[in-house]
């Protein structure tokens, strides 16, 4: 390949890395199939989220507030993660420039980070309108939502722009085929021939300050919930409580469980030889199936947007009726 030294290693940019599925082989064609349907619901799911919000009169609670916010996030995540699976599973050309690369796991670290604090806006929303309903309204203006969305973004992306630029100055050598049919931070870092030591200290310190944090204040905040809960006097205003978090639990449990199954597989699969389609399962299942199922969750267990939801498809379907 051009650019290459007398080391056997290649200038990045002349890089290109190879995106795929080990041990596939010919079902690449129908697995397009159940992938493409997995991004075009959470397209038509989270759009139709976003629009019953924005439709809706009192749907501006910041409960639905965070919610929009989960739902662009959640948008933005399918997004990052479609080129590179079109390219793979559809075009059958898995050839990447490390640029674009690098780029796509920039955004897909982002916006997944992005996901994880916006869990954590909404344990907090959960934990306030529980603790002190009265005041939930004050608390959570719509000024205090702005700034603490603000923040969110601006966490993920300052902690992550530095990636792109510390993966440029590595060298990479002999065969750069990825294992994913996307770029990631840890899939990258195995092709390169140097010394990433700084690259995998600072990655580790990005995950532990983000989602290991997140992860642990959300914890906290069920917690402080669940004190809240058994103090109430009856057990059916328990229950009454305790359902409006269900909604988010199940959001949580999509988005960290997958997460949390890697690194235990991390930890211990090499003494066990965990198979490698293990790792890839997991990876898919915690990019994609969050933003398939996250629209269906609230759509289901939130009463405002299913009435919602379901008088958008009505009027839909009234007018549809009406042309015929």
């Amino acid at each position: 390949m051009a650019g290459g030294d007398q080391n056997g290693t290649a200038n990045v940019s002349y890089t290109e890395f190879l995106l795929d599925i080990p041990g596939l082989g010919s079902a690449h064609s129908w697995l397009m199939l159940p992938l493409g349907a997995m991004y075009l619901i959470s397209f038509v799911g989270n759009s139709t989220i976003l629009a019953a919000i924005r439709a809706g009169q009192g749907l501006c609670a910041p409960m639905y507030l965070f919610l929009a916010m989960l739902a662009l996030a959640d948008l933005a995540l399918s997004a990052s993660t479609l080129p590179s699976m079109l390219s793979v599973f559809l075009l059958r050309s898995g050839a990447v420039r490390a640029e674009a690369c690098f780029a796509q796991l920039f955004f897909i670290h982002t916006f997944s980070v992005t996901e994880s604090a916006i869990l954590l806006a909404m344990a907090f929303d959960r934990f306030v309108a529980i603790w002190n309903p009265l005041r939930y309204a004050s608390v959570l203006t719509g000024s205090a939502i702005a700034k603490m969305g603000l923040a969110i973004v601006l966490r993920a992306v300052i902690l992550h722009l530095p990636l792109p630029f510390m993966l440029r100055r590595l060298k990479y050598c002999g065969v750069k085929a990825l294992s994913h049919s996307y770029c990631v931070h840890p899939d990258v870092l195995k092709v390169a021939c140097s010394d990433t030591r700084p690259n995998s200290a600072y990655g580790l310190f990005v995950l532990l300050s983000t989602l290991g944090l997140d992860s642990v204040l959300i914890l906290l905040s069920y917690g402080l919930i669940l004190r809240t809960v058994l103090s109430i006097a009856t057990w059916r205003e328990r229950l009454k409580a305790l359902n409006t978090c269900v909604s988010h639990l199940c959001a949580v449990l999509l988005f960290y469980t997958p997460l949390l199954s890697l690194s235990m597989i991390h930890r211990f699969g090499k003494k066990r030889k965990a198979s490698p389609q293990v790792y890839l399962l997991l990876s898919y299942l915690h990019f994609l199936l969050p933003p398939v199922l996250n629209p269906v969750i609230y759509s289901v267990k939130t009463k405002e947007i299913r009435r919602r939801v379901l008088g958008m498809l009505c009027r839909k379907g009234s007018g549809a009726r009406l042309q015929l």
